[in-house]
């Protein structure tokens, strides 16, 4: 599914196509799931995204790379 989203960091809109169903969706927007309950096969960039619409590239910005664990 098709989301989009305004970065509140650069003010530009996005568009994510994530692996998610409307159903889902609904159900984390009506606030029966929390975010990681409604999707779980979503990686943590793309639950930030949906909530908040930052980008993992904003997050970047605003605080680095995230370092690799070894």
């Amino acid at each position: 599914m098709l989301i989009t989203r305004t970065s509140p960091i650069t003010g530009r809109q996005n568009t994510l196509d994530l692996d998610i169903s409307t159903d889902s969706l609904l159900k984390w927007q009506s606030g029966l799931l929390l975010v990681q309950e409604a999707f779980p096969v979503l990686t943590a960039d793309e639950r930030e995204f949906l909530i908040s619409g930052c980008t993992k590239e904003d997050w970047e910005t605003l605080y680095g790379a995230a370092e690799e664990e070894e």
